[in-house]
């Protein structure tokens, strides 16, 4: 890793993720394979900002913890890459375990529990299908109907008040990383509450 630590993909240690590393990793993996429109990729800390900010769009009141949980949801990808979904499907068991045991260690590392509850699970999830459908029409070159027959159509979201215009990269690190802090001191003092 940049920071010099070293991470052991067999068996991560949560002693070993450091959130600037994550940050500068997922600043500079392009989501679509970096075939987007624009000067710049569209990166993975960028997304996931995004995914954070529609879910707060979708549940306004929803605590820290989960806003957090959106924002780490593809934050193994710092190490792996992104992998498109039907290729994912293609590598099968080895790939997922491989991820999940990354995401087991991110999260214990970043204070969330290893498992998302279901219901939470689906609305990160939902979230990231909405921006994906935004990518897909405003950086893919998709033509809005194909986006909705991958995607669905999105509702009760303004796209205008998300930013899709692609960030360089250490802007997109320095975004992801301050959000990263301000969540944490919130779900921190969310914990802490009596």
């Amino acid at each position: 890793m940049i920071s010099g630590r070293r991470l052991d993909l067999l068996d991560p240690s949560p002693l070993d993720v450091e959130i600037e590393d994550i940050a500068h990793g997922l600043a500079r993996v392009a989501r679509w394979n970096g075939q987007t429109a624009g000067d710049h990729a569209f990166s993975v800390a960028q997304h996931s900002i995004i995914v954070e900010e529609i879910l707060v769009q979708t549940k306004p009141d929803i605590s820290a913890r989960w806003r957090l949980a959106a924002l780490m949801h593809d934050a193994p990808e710092y190490v792996i890459g992104d992998m498109i979904s039907p290729f994912k499907t293609v590598m099968g068991g080895d790939y997922t375990s491989i991820e999940k045991r990354l995401q087991d260690a991110i999260h214990i590392r970043c204070n969330l529990p290893r498992e998302i509850p279901p219901g939470i699970y689906k609305i990160i999830k939902r979230a990231d299908v909405v921006s994906a459908y935004y990518e897909a029409t405003l950086l893919a070159g998709f033509e809005p109907l194909e986006a909705m027959r991958l995607f669905g159509q999105p509702r009760n979201i303004n796209p205008d008040l998300l930013d899709f215009s692609p960030w360089p990269s250490t802007l997109a690190q320095s975004r992801f990383l301050d959000r990263f802090k301000s969540l944490s001191e919130i779900n921190d003092m969310e914990a802490n509450a009596p």
